[in-house]
């Protein structure tokens, strides 16, 4: 306990900092990949099989591919063909596309629960097929997804930790623990500290999705 209490002497504002750089990272991919994912699964409904195609390969790749592989892509392989991303953007991009991908996934798992009856309803009203998908069947996969949304948000957020593994400009959790470790004996407490945060974050998430569930939850 004193180790830990000296460690957050020396490094308290450190871990405040890397906590929000964290959480930032969490935030600016998990935005953007929630709405690339709603795209996707939008599209993928049109009556158009190619593109259907071309969208289930995307989510193939993406959902699979390990995110430390495409962050090295990112980084280290597209400057030869002469697209050069920062390291902090090439990190939000690449947490965002597999946050894209299975938000597309659980979204299709979502709308499978819908009865067909509900959108051959819709058409026979007059309604157009992209209609049909956002105003009756997008809202109700949303509701019926929080769950594994929330779970999926939680990832994302120890997957920041991919920033440890390129030059980052700042210092999130992992990075921070890394450098006092090597720069100090004091790596089983900085570990211990930034295990406690990350939990702290993870508990939060849980709860607050939990909420929303139980608010927008469809009673069957």
């Amino acid at each position: 306990m004193g180790d830990i209490s000296r460690l957050l002497a020396n490094y308290g504002p450190a871990f405040g900092q890397a906590l929000l750089l964290t959480w930032k990272l969490t935030i600016l991919s998990f935005v953007p990949g929630v709405l690339l994912g709603v795209l996707v699964t939008v599209l993928r409904l049109l009556p158009l099989p190619p593109l259907r195609w071309v969208l289930t390969g995307y989510v193939e790749v993406f959902r699979n591919i390990p995110s430390v592989a495409l962050l090295i892509f990112i980084v280290f392989a597209l400057p030869d063909l002469q697209v050069v991303i920062d390291y902090e953007p090439s990190v939000i991009l690449t947490l965002a596309l597999v946050c894209s991908a299975f938000t597309a996934d659980y979204l299709r798992t979502g709308i499978n629960t819908i009865a067909g009856g509900q959108a051959e309803a819709a058409l026979s009203l007059g309604m157009r097929p992209l209609q049909v998908i956002t105003a009756i069947v997008l809202p109700q996969a949303l509701r019926s997804v929080v769950q594994p949304m929330t779970s999926l948000l939680i990832a994302l957020m120890l997957s920041t930790s991919l920033a440890s593994q390129v030059p980052f400009p700042g210092r999130e959790l992992t990075t921070l623990v890394s450098k006092i470790a090597n720069d100090s004996a004091a790596g089983i407490p900085a570990f211990v500290v930034a295990a406690a945060m990350y939990v702290a974050t993870g508990l939060l998430i849980g709860w607050a999705g939990a909420i929303l569930e139980k608010k927008v939850r469809i009673l069957r």
